[in-house]
């Protein structure tokens, strides 16, 4: 069985659905920024300020590669970067691909006041959200298998409907 991978843009649920989907699925979750985190025993923040980001996508690949050779199904929250870099991309298509999809109005919403995201720190959050989805969305549509708008949803709605998706990619592949 492949792994489920939970792709999209920062606050667009990927965690705290990830956590239910799998809780639902009876399947290990793994957030791979926590992996990171782990890993370099450091916050994600800090991370960015004394390496800068470039190190934190080879870690993110590194991680990504490492969950991958994991025979086990399990889901798995990856970075909003993650989908991005090309080698990815490739290790991607090894895995059932879910885009989560958010409004711009929502993710504002869900990310104001949150310092734990340096690639949105200083300026117009809005404005910043907007250039990352403008460059990230057409990636996410393009390796993902699945993609569902989380805006207006609940998790417990996401997780159903997830669910259902998943069990028809599956059974079509």
């Amino acid at each position: 069985m492949k792994h489920i991978i939970l792709i999209g843009f920062m606050g667009s649920g990927k965690t705290r659905v990830g956590r239910r989907l799998a809780r639902h699925l009876e399947l290990p979750f793994i957030d791979m920024d926590e992996q990171i985190v782990e890993r370099a025993k450091m916050p994600v923040t800090e991370i960015f300020e004394k390496y800068g980001e470039a190190h934190f996508r080879e870690l993110e690949t590194k991680v990504l590669e490492e969950l991958l050779d994991i025979k086990e199904q399990m889901v798995i929250s990856a970075g909003g970067g993650v989908a991005v870099q090309k080698a990815n991309q490739e290790y991607l298509k090894e895995t059932i691909v879910v885009y989560l999809q958010a409004t711009v109005a929502t993710l504002v919403k869900r990310l104001s006041g949150d310092a734990t995201r340096p690639i949105l720190s200083g300026g117009n959050l809005k404005e910043k959200i907007m250039a990352l989805k403008e460059e990230r969305d057409p990636i996410y549509e393009q390796v993902s298998n699945i993609a569902i708008n989380t805006s207006n949803m609940g998790v417990l709605e996401i997780v159903t409907r997830l669910s259902k998706e998943i069990a028809k990619y599956e059974e079509g592949t």
